[in-house]
């Protein structure tokens, strides 16, 4: 990193970019995201999130919840019925994020043509970049 008259140095950036960068590593993980979009609509239930949310492991689904709910993005009630029913739902804070996450989801829809359009063009232009020396593809 260049240190040419900004006064920036990598104890600032980290000091900055460290707390906001786990928060963000959270939020847009894999499996948040899921969960996130999933329970927008209302509470849900832990099964109807292990059933909805495809590939997740019924202990990966654990972990993130709790570190979702520690984070303060959802809320666990367990309602005291026979056996116990646990429902999950957002936040005011995650809602805002889902938000924010609606808005991501629709550029992404609106620019995925474009986006694989511009990789088809570079690919073809940087096609000799994107061999190895054993000829295999990166």
């Amino acid at each position: 990193m260049s240190r040419r008259n900004t006064g920036v140095t990598p104890q600032v950036v980290n000091a900055h970019a460290c707390p906001v960068r786990e928060v963000l590593d959270r939020v847009a993980g894999k499996w948040s995201v899921q969960i996130l979009v999933a329970a927008a609509h209302g509470p849900i239930r832990f099964t109807e999130l292990e059933r909805g949310i495809e590939g997740i492991s019924r202990r990966m689904l654990t972990l993130t919840l709790r570190n979702l709910e520690r984070d303060g993005l959802v809320t666990r009630t367990v309602h005291p019925t026979v056996p116990p029913r646990v429902e999950y739902e957002l936040t005011p804070v995650a809602r805002e994020l889902h938000e924010t996450l609606q808005r991501l989801t629709d550029w992404a829809e609106r620019n995925r043509t474009y986006v694989a359009e511009s990789r088809a063009t570079y690919d073809e232009r940087h096609a000799p970049d994107l061999v190895d020396g054993g000829g295999a593809r990166r």
